[in-house]
């Protein structure tokens, strides 16, 4: 036992992060403004290109609340302009209002990409493209290429258009307006922002608000937990702790089992944080869950062991190439390397893992979160191909499980 902290068992540590998450016995959607609990909860939905069996952005609503309309969602972050993107964990949607607390790290940006010679480099480009930008109003970049893109550079192969356009967004100078598929346009900020969305907020206030909406969403975190949630340096999230313990919204604490260097690590619980007597959700996650995504915070707190394998060789490959975590109880169970056939409106299993000591109920949970899961992308069954040591049936009709 730490001096002066209160302790938590691992159970109890579980069950307050979960619901802090956002987790319930019964999931349920409102059917006014659905994604508000999920959204209000998460602060962020972190973006990423895969779309294996659905976007990661769309997936956390789906754990916490079941089937929802995936346009309404769209509508949402896309077009009511409530909600704009930036690197707010990686690349992430976030309310409008929130966009200043990251002008610390647009200048950060600026700054380096200065230092390191990328501005000067592409300075002709990104001359063209605020002109562009500034005479015809949202674009793509492929709208902003001029002639033939042949100077392509390391960056994922990217033109130097795109080079540019990406440093002018982490600067904040560029910001994005709509996507087509997952293309995004691109406009200047203060033409598609609201004024408030542009006014900074400094630096060490924006460190203390974004710690304290990290330890709201997680509810009780190491120091090494709430830097990450919003990707801080931990030299800049340890003040805004030590302020947020002396005003009371954190609470020293310790959790059995959370060790580091053979010493109890130092945890804090948030004031508004409920111990659940009783929190025992299903759920399949994507890998990019703020409830996994940090993933010595998974292992910490459920000891489950995950990496994402889509860039490890196929041959190399443990479990698969996308493979989701699989919550049952409220303990993470297992992980099912999903893909969505939509030409055969099926929901393939394509492997399908239990963790060690996984509840017994696990094989029937993963049948009735799957065929929810089918249900919710339109598909009509799911086929299992028998990869894995999680046995589920071969194949079954998600109507009639979901």
């Amino acid at each position: 036992m730490t001096s002066g902290r209160a302790s938590l068992s691992a159970a109890q540590a579980r069950r307050v992060a979960l619901a802090a998450q956002g987790f319930t016995n019964t999931p349920r959607l409102r059917t006014r403004r659905p994604f508000d609990p999920a959204l209000e909860r998460l602060h962020i939905l972190q973006i990423d290109s895969v779309n294996v069996f659905a976007r990661s952005h769309y997936l956390p609503v789906f754990s916490r609340h079941g089937g929802y309309d995936v346009p309404q969602l769209d509508r949402l972050l896309w077009r009511s302009g409530e909600y704009t993107e930036y690197w707010a964990h990686e690349a992430a949607f976030l309310p409008v209002h929130d966009r200043g607390l990251f002008a610390w790290r647009m200048d950060d940006y600026r700054a380096r990409h200065r230092r390191e010679g990328r501005a000067g480099a592409l300075s002709s480009t990104i001359e063209r493209v605020r002109a562009q930008l500034a005479d015809g109003g949202p674009q793509f970049v492929r709208e902003l290429e001029e002639g033939p893109r042949a100077n392509r550079g390391p960056w994922w192969d990217w033109s130097e258009t795109k080079r540019a356009v990406e440093l002018m967004f982490a600067w904040g100078e560029v910001a994005t307006a709509g996507r087509e598929g997952f293309q995004r346009r691109y406009a200047l900020a203060h033409d598609v922002l609201p004024a408030p969305a542009l006014i900074p907020v400094e630096r060490g206030e924006a460190h203390r608000i974004l710690v304290e909406r990290a330890a709201q969403s997680l509810g009780v975190a190491t120091l090494a937990d709430l830097a990450d949630y919003h990707r801080l340096k931990a030299v800049d999230a340890k003040p805004a702790v030590r302020e947020l313990e002396a005003d009371g919204v954190l609470l020293p604490i310790v959790v059995d089992g959370w060790v580091k260097n053979g010493k109890p690590e130092p945890a804090w619980l948030h004031r508004d944080a409920r111990v659940p007597s009783r929190l025992a959700p299903d759920a399949l996650l994507t890998p990019f869950d703020p409830t996994v995504w940090f993933r010595p915070r998974a292992e910490r707190l459920f000891d489950f062991h995950y990496r994402i394998e889509i860039y490890t060789p196929k041959e190399k490959r443990r479990y698969g190439y996308y493979c989701l975590p699989l919550m049952v109880g409220g303990k993470l169970a297992g992980r099912i390397d999903l893909k969505a056939d939509r030409a055969s409106r099926a929901l393939l299993v394509q492997a399908a893992w239990q963790e060690d000591g996984a509840p017994a109920r696990t094989a029937e949970a993963a049948v009735e979160l799957l065929a929810r899961a089918a249900g919710w992308q339109g598909l009509d069954e799911v086929i299992a191909t028998g990869v894995g040591n999680l046995a589920l049936p071969a194949r079954f009709d998600a109507a009639q499980h979901a």
